[in-house]
């Protein structure tokens, strides 16, 4: 999934790692924000100041993602799920499950948890803008708590979409695992929704590119292909993991042995 990443440091014993594309991100959301988003809700501000605030937003983003991931893996630590840390990457941010939830609970509660921390520091983060504004507080500060506010909304609410690998698409597979007992069926349901999610992306991104929004259309075109490449890798990395570890092992159909040996290749 990742190329070459830096270690940072370490939080509560995981490794926090950022991948060299989210470099690019950080740019472009450094750029965005200075360019575009602040002049145009905070009029008249000095130059700088836009770049000052654009900077700030994409630390806050940085730190946003890993608040959010570090509690996916604080729950997964709770349940004995084996964590290789937690990397941040151009899309976002990943914490690095070595081993499938034990259950269809711990499932839920690890995915679940991640979405819910977006929640509370969205409005942790809105709750110190109003009372900066009531405080006199600059623009400058207020207007960038207020952006980190709606970005951590925004993040739990695409989160929270039922499409595997994306937390609400955990969710799904926890509540299909729950029902049929089936962890290997549970996760190709999720899966398939995952990868037609993903399918619906790109195609909404070259509609959006047609349409001349070039930058946000490659987004979503690159969002979509991300997301559909992920699903369908997680259903094969599951496969493999059932195939290679006799106490773990399902028997596999046809088609799936097919596809093991087709990713293998």
């Amino acid at each position: 999934m990742f190329g070459r990443s830096v270690s940072l440091f370490k939080l509560f014993g995981f490794e926090i790692k950022v991948d060299i594309s989210w470099l690019i991100l950080a740019a472009l959301v450094t750029w965005s924000l200075a360019s575009g988003l602040f002049p145009e809700y905070y009029k008249h501000l000095p130059a700088a100041s836009y770049w000052w605030m654009g900077a700030t937003g994409a630390v806050g983003l940085f730190l946003s993602i890993i608040f959010h991931e570090l509690s996916h893996s604080l729950m997964a630590r709770r349940y004995g799920i084996s964590m290789k840390g937690i990397t941040l990457f151009i899309f976002g941010g990943v914490a690095e499950m070595e081993d499938d939830p034990p259950n269809s609970k711990a499932e839920f509660l690890t995915a679940i948890v991640g979405p819910l921390s977006s929640i509370l520091i969205g409005i942790v983060l809105f709750l110190i803008k109003l009372w900066g504004e009531i405080s006199g507080w600059p623009v400058t500060v207020t207007g960038v708590l207020s952006y980190l506010a709606w970005l951590n909304i925004v993040l739990a609410a695409f989160n929270l979409l039922p499409a595997f690998p994306l937390d609400g698409g955990r969710m799904l597979r926890s509540a299909l695992w729950s029902w049929k007992k089936d962890l290997r069926w549970a996760t190709n349901i999720a899966a398939n929704v995952g990868s037609g999610l993903g399918l619906m992306l790109v195609i909404g991104g070259i509609v959006s590119i047609f349409m001349g929004n070039v930058i946000g259309g490659l987004w979503w075109f690159m969002i979509g292909l991300f997301v559909r490449s992920a699903a369908q890798r997680s259903y094969q990395q599951l496969l493999a993991r059932n195939l290679f570890h006799p106490e773990k092992k399902m028997e596999l159909n046809d088609f799936e042995k097919k596809d093991l040996r087709s990713e293998k290749s």
